[in-house]
């Protein structure tokens, strides 16, 4: 679909506007659609994004502001997202004896199980939204986003 029937507008938007309400209204589909997944689980789009990116982390934990820099929303309260998954028991806060402003946190095997059994479904939501697209198109995509990030 057109972004122009998208906006319901008969006016002609420069090329780098419909890029970029393209993009935004992509990923509020995008956003729904993952959240839509994640809702039966009673989980949120961030706090799946700290579970994955402690999983990297390959058993070593990690402090906030490690986990806040590898967020894929910067807008998002780390603290907040942090406290709820502890209260799943997905992730552990550990305090530093020797240094008490130092925190790691830890994805839990809880939490790792969470994953597993998670991940097949958020694999199947990401190609039901990418179908549309070949591999090429994929990558070529991809890189052109990118330079955007620059």
């Amino acid at each position: 679909m057109k972004i122009e029937d998208l906006l319901k507008t008969e006016q002609t938007l420069p090329p780098s506007r419909k890029l970029l309400l393209s993009i935004l209204h992509t990923t509020n589909l995008i956003n729904d659609k993952i959240s839509e997944a994640l809702k039966p689980f009673d989980i949120s789009i961030p706090q799946f994004n700290v579970l994955r990116i402690l999983r990297g982390q390959k058993g070593k934990p990690a402090n906030l502001s490690t986990i806040q820099e590898r967020m894929v929303s910067k807008m998002s309260n780390t603290t907040r997202i942090v406290d709820k998954l502890i209260t799943k028991d997905y992730v552990e806060r550990v305090v530093c004896a020797k240094n008490r402003r130092k925190v790691e946190i830890s994805i839990t095997s809880k939490g790792l199980n969470f994953l597993k059994e998670i991940d097949p479904i958020i694999d199947h939501t990401e190609a039901m939204l990418t179908e549309s697209l070949t591999d090429l198109e994929l990558e070529t995509l991809t890189n052109n986003l990118q330079k955007i990030l620059k």
